[in-house]
């Protein structure tokens, strides 16, 4: 439902910004029941940003090198006080900021942000963190097909109870939503990465939806180990893990038949999250001192077959500035 006193305004292009303007977004089930069309006047709904104004919150929700590309258009939206949110999956770029312990020898993290140029122009000061929770697919342009959650998990980097943070979790709320504030995200954003540094990349290398990697012996163990490695290199970054792997796991099963996002991403042709997902993970674990031979050996087979697919290309200016590190201790 909509939400009294508040106005949103979208950043949409091409076929995207034609369909809304026309028809709105539509949510619909799994069984393609619609669930609710939102429609917005066209003055609310552009390709440049610069031509909505500040605003109060962005919500930014792309994949890390999107958001990496645009990020002057962001900055566009941003006053003094305009706060970004960060609804993106994996380590995010602002990570080293607002650290109660400094762990890290630096704070800008090359595999989502190369050269530093978020951290420069946005500033880490204005970020929230946010995990979303939800799995949902583009059907068509301004259609989508939600299949499970509402729960959009908020946060503040230095962990505090921010003015900000919480009217955001209340007007989330208000529609809909579930959105409970954390003192420390960067648990949730693990506990969330557990299964997109794992159940991504390994849906990519095999072709499987997630239950048919769950439901495979064989497969659920070799989960199981990655994640191991994933848990050594959050711990190592402070990060405390509230649940087990086997957990982790079980709350997996419940999404049922479900493509991973990489997965959808990898079939349509479109660019692979694999930096901000897995290459992440292994300069934290270089950083840290961490050996992640299973994550370094799966980063390698689906690096090749998305170069081969053109959907990781060497030459793309946020790919080409860094590889996988290895196991023999390659530096970043």
């Amino acid at each position: 439902p909509g939400v009294d006193g508040v106005c949103v305004s979208l950043v949409a292009r091409g076929k995207t910004r034609e369909a809304i303007l026309k028809n709105g977004i539509t949510v619909v089930d799994k069984s393609g029941t619609v669930i609710q069309t939102a429609t917005f006047p066209p003055e609310r709904v552009s390709a440049d940003p610069a031509v909505l104004g500040t605003q109060d919150y962005v919500i930014v929700a792309l994949k890390a090198h999107q958001a990496w590309a645009v990020c002057e258009g962001i900055r566009a939206l941003c006053d003094e006080t305009t706060a970004v949110v960060t609804a993106m999956n994996g380590i995010p770029w602002w990570y080293a900021h607002g650290l109660a312990e400094r762990r890290l020898s630096r704070d800008i993290l090359e595999s989502v942000d190369p050269s530093g140029r978020q951290w420069r122009l946005l500033g880490p000061e204005r970020c929230i963190g946010t995990i979303v929770w939800p799995a949902a697919v583009v059907v068509t342009p301004g259609t989508i097909r939600h299949t499970y959650g509402k729960k959009f998990t908020l946060g503040e980097p230095d962990g505090s109870r921010s003015a900000r943070v919480v009217a955001l979790s209340q007007v989330l709320i208000a529609a809909g939503f579930e959105a409970p504030i954390r003192d420390n995200i960067r648990d949730d954003i693990w506990k969330k990465l557990w299964g997109n540094a794992t159940f991504n990349p390994a849906s990519v290398a095999t072709g499987a939806t997630l239950d048919q990697m769950l439901g495979d012996t064989a497969m659920r163990s070799v989960l199981a180990r990655l994640m191991e490695e994933v848990q050594c290199v959050g711990e190592a970054a402070g990060a405390s893990f509230r649940i087990t792997i086997d957990q982790r796991l079980a709350g997996a099963d419940k999404v049922g038949k479900h493509k991973t996002s990489m997965l959808q991403d990898y079939e349509a042709g479109k660019l692979l999250e694999l930096d901000a997902l897995v290459t992440s993970v292994q300069e934290l674990a270089v950083l840290l001192g961490v050996p992640t031979p299973m994550m370094d050996t799966l980063l390698a087979l689906v690096q090749v077959r998305g170069k081969l697919s053109k959907c990781y290309p060497p030459d793309h200016p946020f790919f080409c500035r860094r590889t996988a590190p290895h196991a023999s201790g390659a530096k970043l």
